[in-house]
């Protein structure tokens, strides 16, 4: 192990700075609008639906295979 982690940090160390990581560009700040949006989404298509029943199948089929 001691082997793959002194492999791990030279790569590491040799990397350019043009390789590491930035933080992207924000492009539309509202998280807020952009949740409601997608759970707008989400009831308009009926995926609710299909949550509530495979939870409820789910719960059904736990207890038919439970033991005790």
């Amino acid at each position: 192990m001691s082997n793959y982690s002194d492999w791990t940090s030279q790569l590491l160390w040799h990397l350019p700075v043009n390789l590491t990581a930035v933080a992207p560009t924000i492009t539309d700040p509202d998280v807020m609008g952009q949740m409601q949006k997608a759970w707008s989404h989400f009831i308009q298509t009926g995926q609710v639906w299909a949550l509530l029943i495979g939870l409820l199948i789910g719960y059904m089929i736990r207890n038919l295979t439970s033991y005790g």
